[in-house]
């Protein structure tokens, strides 16, 4: 029986031979490759700066860094994402506080955000969830007009457009993180990066992601200082290279993700039992995730007993995500069930589906098949 995941890395000889050119080069970690793969990054996304990172969640963190975000301070993200979202709040001390979704879309509603904003607000973080950007025109007006600050969680979204500009490409926001995870769109193992047009952040996130240290060389070859209590967040140059190759193919894997997608949406939009999520005019997803909502009214099962029956039949899917108020940590500090009732609906009908290039037109059509003769 053949076997799916809901997401797999493609890796081809083009990559193997990427990483392995690196193995058998003078530098392993702190050399050439992570500014080639910077730079590609600016290319990509049209952002002056890129600093590549260890994983998306360092990505988050120095962003809140570089910003100057501290205790006392408050941020305002979707609960419909993975805890690193919030989490980079919680690392520098500052408060989490959560607007709720577009049911529609999966996405931040910036209507809700407006009605958390208070005197502590600082930051705002939207997630690009699933590939598609949120409503960052009407984000970056909000933030305009309370003086915020804009990190956008790209995690899901390198080669996703918004108005026609590159996500990454900092035009809405101060900064721009993306995930570099086996499951995401481009890989490098684990790794992520940030992107902005400010030489001043730039420079703070270069110095935060070494250990707060900045070279001296004017003073001697030796020479470096500590400013700030940074962290070892580098990219090693073997995972940069095969960054840089899967960059180069990240086009290609957009196309075959777009006509997967292309083949779910009319497989599931007509069925009463499925909902699949609305796409914006003003918005071009590079399609990480292909979610789908149950409506359970319609079917006798339950979403657990779907998992398991779609499992026993080769078809390992996921859900995205649950709620991240709903943690126990986060119940700790004071959230509960019923906060955010448009995102817990959300959690209890979505599940996400098999999406990567590497699946041919007829397992898709087997997928689909399986999924149809399942739920019930």
């Amino acid at each position: 029986m053949k076997t799916y995941s809901y997401g797999r890395q493609s890796i081809n000889k083009k990559d193997v031979d990427a990483v392995v050119s690196t193995l058998r080069s003078y530098f392993l970690t702190q050399g050439p490759k992570v500014a080639e793969f910077e730079a590609k990054l600016c290319h990509v996304t049209g952002a002056k700066y890129a600093v590549a990172v260890s994983s998306g969640t360092a990505a988050l963190h120095l962003a809140v860094l570089a910003l100057g975000i501290k205790r006392g301070d408050q941020g305002i993200t979707t609960p419909m994402t993975f805890v690193a979202s919030a989490n980079c709040l919680r690392y520098v001390g500052a408060d989490v506080q959560f607007a709720d979704i577009n049911s529609s879309t999966g996405l931040i509603d910036p209507t809700e955000i407006n009605k958390k904003i208070t005197k502590k607000t600082k930051v705002l973080i939207p997630v690009h969830y699933a590939g598609q950007s949120c409503n960052m025109e009407a984000i970056a007006k909000i933030a305009k007009k309370h003086s915020l600050f804009v990190i956008e969680d790209a995690a899901h979204a390198i080669g996703s457009l918004y108005n026609g500009h590159p996500v990454g490409s900092c035009y809405y926001s101060d900064l721009t993180t993306f995930s570099f995870h086996p499951v995401k769109t481009i890989t490098t193992g684990e790794g992520g990066a940030i992107t902005t047009n400010n030489f001043a952040l730039y420079q703070q996130l270069l110095m935060f992601r070494t250990h707060g240290i900045i070279q001296k060389p004017e003073i001697a070859p030796w020479y470096y200082e500590m400013h700030g209590l940074g962290y070892n967040y580098r990219l090693p140059d073997i995972l940069a290279s095969l960054g840089l190759s899967q960059l180069s193919k990240l086009q290609h894997f957009i196309a075959r993700r777009s006509q997967i997608v292309k083949k779910y949406r009319q497989a599931f939009a007509g069925d009463s039992r499925f909902t699949v999520l609305q796409e914006s005019s003003q918005s071009r997803s590079a399609f990480h995730l292909f979610p789908l909502l149950l409506n359970l009214k319609e079917i006798k099962k339950d979403k657990k007993q779907i998992f398991a029956d779609l499992l026993n039949k080769g078809i390992k899917l996921q859900g995205h995500y649950i709620p991240v108020h709903l943690q126990p940590y986060y119940r700790e500090l004071g959230f509960k069930p019923g906060d955010f009732p448009i995102a817990e609906a959300f959690y209890t009908q979505e599940i996400s589906l098999p999406l990567y290039p590497s699946l041919t037109q007829l397992d898709v059509k087997n997928i689909i098949k399986i999924i149809k003769n399942t739920v019930k």
